[in-house]
């Protein structure tokens, strides 16, 4: 393919790269020089042809680069940095009981419990050619028990953050020889507060691994065949400047990925908004929703844990197989729901924000946003719980006079994508203008909105 051949084929996958020297992206998995064992493990998973941000990301990542990935939700961005970690790890020094006390050779951070143990089930999937052994390291599961596994030693550590900072606070590990690290949903770990944690994370690691910050340096290190200087994947849904400032910090001459539109929900899902007036109105629109909207698989979203059981127990009335998934349960209680609502058992799950980010269930066909959160991010992030994989989805939200915080947001973002934006929210005083800006008058009597 010529140079224009591949930009029209980037264009055609929504793929912008930044950087020097980026590698063409992949078309299928036997252009991926992948390792036989794991091609075979990627063809048992069913996994038919690579995701855009795939194609992209394995490329960049077999070259030992680092990789600043920015990537809608549900765009399958677990094989894009677990696939590069297992040929990494597979040209280093077999692991010996010697070596293991020194730590695993790779980390993988994620802000959740469920995202993190999502990660480890897909990282087993694609290892399982492999006598590579993980550790997950997650709160709400007795600090003991995961010590005792990371003294066995491992290759691979799956962690949030919080957990994995008090094991090596308490040394119960170490990451002397750990120089390849992923954060995955880098932003949600900065909204959930874990930036000092992963900032000491991070410096825990051999600092002297650090690839050089003069770019053609960090080149020549990135092409060292013993795998003696760090690698840092760091992916994220949306660019806070906290992300950027760990970004610079800690990465050195990245590859950057940007796959579809930054932050925006994905275009194949269907956006329906709703304006009600009460509580009773909204069970009367949900109970109608479930009666003539699509069949089950449904998340249904709201913001408080007691609203969660009390829908629940509503949809249980109408004759629905209804869990729950919430902070107020346990982490077994949780990870039950979860499992058994992926195994098809329940027909809908009630969640909070706990259910928001990086959740793969396959098949969800309608989110609910029975509550809708307080901001743009967590909304594009609920509703990508459906429309994943290239399939199509549908959300349908509630709002109410209650709701102004993110009502401008909403507004433009059902506008940008093509969806049908109401009455009652285009003509809502709180959609006329973003929270904080103020209203200047033109000479031609144009209302502009300043923010």
């Amino acid at each position: 393919m010529t140079t224009r051949d591949w930009r029209i084929f980037k264009e055609d996958f929504n793929i912008s790269t930044k950087g020097g020297g980026i590698p063409n992206p992949i078309r299928s998995w036997e252009e991926s020089e992948l390792p036989d064992w794991i091609l075979n493990a990627v063809k048992d998973a069913n996994y038919k042809k690579p995701t855009p941000v795939q194609m992209q990301a394995i490329p960049i990542g077999l070259q030992g680069r680092d990789i600043l990935g920015v990537a809608e939700t549900g765009s399958g961005k677990t094989a894009a940095f677990v696939l590069p970690m297992l040929v990494y790890i597979s040209k280093l020094p077999k692991m010996t009981r010697e070596m293991e006390a020194d730590g695993p050779y790779a980390l993988v951070l994620a802000p959740s419990r469920e995202l993190a143990s999502q990660i480890e089930n897909e990282t087993k999937k694609f290892a399982k050619y492999s006598a590579y052994r993980t550790v997950l390291v997650v709160g709400g599961q007795p600090i003991e028990e995961q010590a005792m596994k990371l003294r066995k030693g491992c290759e691979i550590i799956i962690a949030t953050p919080g957990r994995l900072n008090d094991c090596l606070v308490s040394r119960y590990v170490v990451l002397n020889q750990c120089n390849y690290i992923v954060l995955d949903e880098a932003d949600r770990m900065i909204d959930m507060g874990f930036e000092t944690q992963v900032i000491q994370i991070l410096e825990s690691m051999p600092r002297e691994t650090l690839k050089s910050e003069v770019e053609e340096v960090a080149e020549l290190q990135e092409k060292d065949h013993r795998n003696k200087f760090r690698t840092t994947l760091m992916f994220s849904a949306t660019m806070p400047p906290e992300v950027e400032r760990l970004s610079r910090n800690y990465l050195r001459r990245p590859g950057v990925i940007y796959i579809g539109v930054v932050g925006r929900a994905v275009d194949r899902i269907k956006q329906n908004v709703v304006f009600v007036k009460s509580d009773h109105e909204k069970k009367t629109r949900l109970e109608q929703l479930l009666r003539e909207g699509p069949p089950p698989p449904i998340i249904i979203f709201v913001n408080q844990r007691k609203t969660c059981d009390n829908i629940a127990k509503y949809i249980n009335k109408l004759g629905y197989r209804v869990t729950t998934l919430q902070g107020g349960r346990s982490q077994d209680q949780r990870d039950w729901s979860l499992s058994e609502f992926r195994e098809g058992r329940y027909d809908i799950l009630v969640a909070t924000d706990i259910a928001g980010r990086g959740l793969d269930v396959k098949g969800v066909t309608h989110v609910i946003n029975y509550d809708l959160p307080k901001n743009i991010e967590q909304y594009t992030h609920r509703i990508g719980r459906t429309g994943r994989a290239g399939e199509s989805g549908l959300s349908t939200s509630f709002f109410t006079n209650d709701d102004a915080e993110i009502l401008y947001d909403l507004k433009k973002m059902l506008q940008d994508t093509e969806n049908s934006v109401p009455h009652e929210l285009s003509s809502h005083p709180e959609a006329q203008m973003k929270p904080g800006g103020f209203v200047a008058q033109s000479r031609r009597d144009t209302v502009i909105y300043v923010s």
